[in-house]
């Protein structure tokens, strides 16, 4: 069983923040995983993870824009079903989507590395509303039974302030939030 971060982000900023924060928290990237849109099918993904010598594993997804259930979304539904992989949690990324698509967060982190209730928009910047993230990948998420999905700004941007150059603190923080939570969990379950 490998354990796996979902992450709803792809283009070349995103990948190298990921492979960064992978490098710096000892987890795995599939760097493959990447693209704008995502290229790979779910399968092709699934089998990419299964054979990584260690987890958790990062990947990302991307639908570029696409209305609906695009590339990146259809190829997470079958990352996060398949039955030899746990997902640990999403990283849900905001973006300016003309399609109004949206999910449920259940914590955001803003461009200062701020935890906030409220959404945030593509810069990291708290949004109006409570619990949610406007995104193009984003609108599957509601629809799994995720442990926890963490809200964030677009991944090695946010005006400068996630790049690799700073350590890329927001996306960092958004995959140690997760593998804290995931520990927590594990530890309640073992009390039980």
């Amino acid at each position: 069983m490998r354990r796996v971060i979902l992450i709803t982000d792809g283009d070349k900023y995103a990948r190298v923040a990921v492979e960064h924060t992978a490098k710096a928290l000892n987890c795995r990237c599939i760097s493959q995983s990447s693209g704008n849109p995502t290229s790979l099918s779910g399968e092709e993904l699934v089998k990419m993870v299964l054979q990584t010598p260690s987890d958790p594993v990062l990947v990302m997804f991307d639908d570029c824009g696409y209305s609906g259930v695009g590339p990146g979304e259809h190829a997470l539904t079958v990352v996060a079903g398949h039955k030899d992989i746990r997902v640990l949690g999403a990283i849900a990324v905001a973006s300016n989507s003309s399609y109004h698509e949206w999910t449920r967060v259940d914590v955001s982190i803003d461009q200062f590395g701020e935890l906030t209730e409220y959404g945030v928009d593509k810069e990291g910047l708290p949004d109006l509303e409570t619990g949610r993230v406007a995104g193009d990948t984003v609108y599957i998420l509601d629809q799994l039974k995720l442990p926890i999905v963490v809200g964030v700004g677009d991944l090695g941007k946010m005006r400068g302030l996630d790049t690799v150059e700073k350590g890329s603190p927001i996306t960092r923080k958004a995959v140690e939030l997760i593998l804290e939570r995931s520990e927590d969990n594990q530890r309640e379950a073992g009390r039980k």
